[in-house]
């Protein structure tokens, strides 16, 4: 796997490109010079995080034949005050619409952050605790 970045700008504006040729911008924000054109790289990792749990969950969910109509999260990271500025913990909140067994979403959720989800494991082999919770709402 490799990903190619490029400057866009006389800043901090990027664009990574995958081998695919897919992209995805990226900027430092205003105080340090950036111009908010991309996201950041820290909030590129939450969204990674909740981007692969959700691909976990939609897939139990799908084999387990639930009617998941959408799915929603909210990642949200606390940071350490001085720098580096790590992530200390973060935690996933995740919305499943639709005619869910209450038992099965439990169960994805939990399957996915304990035992599947690659970037929150890696995140937590690094001593980054993460939590989540979860709800089911009817659509």
């Amino acid at each position: 796997m490799t990903i190619n970045l490029h400057r866009l700008d006389d800043a901090f504006h990027l664009q990574a490109t995958n081998e695919d040729g897919l992209t995805v911008e990226t900027d430092g924000s205003p105080a340090i010079g950036g111009h908010n054109a991309g996201m950041r790289p820290m909030q590129l990792v939450l969204s990674a995080v909740g981007s692969c749990s959700s691909i976990d969950v939609i897939m139990l969910l799908k084999k387990q034949r639930q009617e998941l109509k959408d799915i929603r999260i909210a990642v949200t990271g606390t940071r350490r005050d001085e720098a580096p500025r790590l992530f200390t913990a973060i935690h996933v909140d995740y919305t499943l619409i639709g005619d869910i067994d209450e038992k099965k979403a439990e169960r994805a959720c939990r399957l996915s952050m304990e035992k599947m989800c690659s970037v929150s494991l890696m995140l937590k082999a690094g001593g980054i605790e993460v939590s989540w919770e979860y709800k089911v709402l009817p659509e």
